[in-house]
């Protein structure tokens, strides 16, 4: 997440990565300036800090959890932000469990959401004014009612990194794929 022009949000440092799951069918209902992703954990650890050790714990960790397919049917409402829920939550919390475990010292959200961070969720709009989101997101549930509920096949996670500009793919992760040994 970037700071917006209105300073809402949070800083993003060139380097910051995240661990995500794309969700390319809802790419057409999101409205907040990037593509549609329930997140797994941001930030993760900084670009200088992910080298051959830290990918291959990564393949191995996301390679030992199944594929899954998530459905998105409603909307949730916070200050600022229009989500929709994915169901069942329970892949997306293990996943974020799994890295939790494995990288302990990483807070979600930098901490600005406590420790534990979010619910799983994927982001539709945001930085709407207190004044103005519950017109924005009535607006928006309205049109994006007919396209509900939606679908996704979950089969990778995606680690992301922020260039200082914009957020790029820099490697997929295949679920339910575990390393195979050398021979």
């Amino acid at each position: 997440m970037t700071v917006d022009e209105d300073g809402d949000g949070w800083p993003d440092v060139p380097g910051d990565t995240a661990l995500s799951v794309r969700v390319p069918e809802a790419d057409s209902l999101v409205r907040a300036g990037f593509p549609a992703h329930v997140t797994v954990l941001y930030p993760f650890l900084h670009a200088s800090r992910i080298d051959t050790g830290v990918e291959d714990r990564l393949t191995a960790l996301f390679g030992s959890r199944e594929r899954f397919t998530l459905h998105f049917r409603e909307f949730r409402r916070y200050p600022g932000a229009l989500t929709l829920d994915p169901g069942p939550a329970d892949p997306v919390r293990a996943l974020i469990k799994d890295v939790r475990d494995e990288w302990p010292e990483l807070i979600p959200y930098r901490g600005i959401f406590g420790d534990e961070g979010l619910d799983p969720h994927m982001t539709v709009s945001r930085g709407e004014g207190p004044d103005e989101y519950e017109a924005a997101y009535d607006a928006l549930e309205s049109e994006f009612a007919s396209l509900l509920p939606l679908s996704s096949s979950v089969r990778e996670v995606r680690l992301v990194i922020w260039d200082g500009a914009v957020w790029q793919d820099r490697t997929r992760y295949r679920l339910g794929d575990p390393p195979h040994p050398s021979l």
